[in-house]
C-alpha cells in the first residue's frame, strides 16, 4: 500500500482499508487531456440504498475517478473535439453525442478544471461509453454502493455533518460555494484520496434496485444535512423547467448545473 495511517474524520483507519494500488493517469487519446484514477481494495459496505433499509454489499477491484469528470474531459466527448471538421460534416457519432446545449452549460461558474455539471444521466452514461470506446477499458457509472463505499473511505459511520465549518473542509455546499461550483481538488480529500465526493456536483451512479438512475452526495446549493455519503436524489421536473424543447433534452439539464459524473473502471 502506498499508504501507511491516515486520519479521516477524526478517525484512525487501518492499511487494510486504504487505497491506492494501481493508481494511474490516463490520457484521453488524441488530446492532451488527462485524469487520474484511484484504486480501492475490495471490500463489504453498509449501503443506504434510495429503495429503503440498508444492503451490505461486497465491492471488488475498482478504480475511481480522483475528482469529478472535469470540463476539459466532458468538452471533448460533448463537443465533438476528438473529430475532423470532414467527420462533423458527416455527421459521425451524430446520434450518440449531446446536442448543442440550450445557454453555457458551466453557466459562467468557470470552466477550466471545473466539474462538468448539467449532465443528464444518458449523456454521462454515453459519456463512459464512448471513454471505454477511445482507451479500450471499461469505464462507466459508480453504483451506489461502490460510490458509499468509495465516499466512505473505510468509515463505517454515518458520516452526517452538524457543522458546516467542519464538512466545509471537505466540500462546496450551500454555505461556503455562493451559488457556484468551484474548480475541483482545491478541498481536503477523503482518506482514500478521493477529491468532491461530497458537495460540488452531485454524481450520477447506478442504483441497486435497477430502477431510476440517483445523483449522490449532495452538491453547492445543498444545505449541510443534505450533503454526505448517504445522500441520493432522482431526477426531478425542474432541474429541466427552462428548457424549451418538447419532450425535453436527454444530454443537458436546464436547471440541473448542479449535477455531473465520476467515472469507475473495472479490471
Amino acid at each position: 500500500m502506498k499508504y501507511a495511517l491516515m486520519v479521516a474524520i477524526g478517525l484512525m483507519i487501518p492499511t487494510w482499508c486504504l487505497a491506492g494500488e494501481g493508481d494511474y493517469d490516463e490520457k484521453i487519446p488524441g488530446t492532451l487531456v488527462t485524469f487520474s484514477m484511484i484504486g480501492l481494495p475490495p471490500g463489504k459496505v453498509q449501503a443506504h440504498p434510495l429503495s429503503g433499509g440498508v444492503k451490505e454489499v461486497e465491492i471488488k477491484k475498482i478504480w475511481i475517478g480522483k475528482t469529478e469528470v472535469t470540463w476539459d474531459e466532458y468538452d471533448i466527448f460533448a463537443f465533438q473535439m476528438d473529430l475532423t471538421e470532414q467527420e462533423k460534416a458527416k455527421g459521425v457519432d451524430a446520434n450518440s453525442r449531446p446536442s448543442k446545449p440550450y445557454g453555457a452549460p458551466d453557466r459562467g461558474f468557470g470552466h477550466h478544471n471545473f466539474p462538468a455539471g448539467s449532465i443528464a444521466v444518458q449523456a454521462a452514461q454515453a459519456y463512459c461509453k464512448w471513454l471505454s470506446a477511445k482507451t479500450g477499458k471499461k469505464y462507466r457509472l459508480p453504483t451506489e454502493a461502490e460510490w458509499e463505499y468509495a465516499c466512505r473511505a473505510g468509515d463505517k459511520e454515518t458520516m452526517k455533518f452538524k457543522d458546516a465549518k467542519v464538512l466545509g473542509k471537505l466540500a462546496w455546499i450551500d454555505d461556503n460555494s455562493d451559488g457556484q461550483t468551484h474548480a475541483v481538488a482545491t478541498k481536503e480529500p477523503n482518506a482514500w484520496g478521493l477529491y468532491d465526493m461530497l458537495g460540488n456536483v452531485a454524481e450520477w451512479c447506478t442504483p441497486i434496485d435497477g430502477k431510476e438512475p440517483v445523483a449522490m452526495g449532495g452538491s453547492y446549493i445543498d444545505a449541510v444535512a443534505d450533503v454526505h455519503c448517504e445522500a441520493r436524489s432522482v431526477w426531478k421536473a425542474d432541474w429541466q423547467t427552462s428548457d424549451p424543447q418538447n419532450p425535453k433534452s436527454v444530454w443537458w439539464l436546464s436547471d440541473g448545473a448542479h449535477v455531473g459524473l465520476r467515472l469507475v473502471r473495472e479490471e
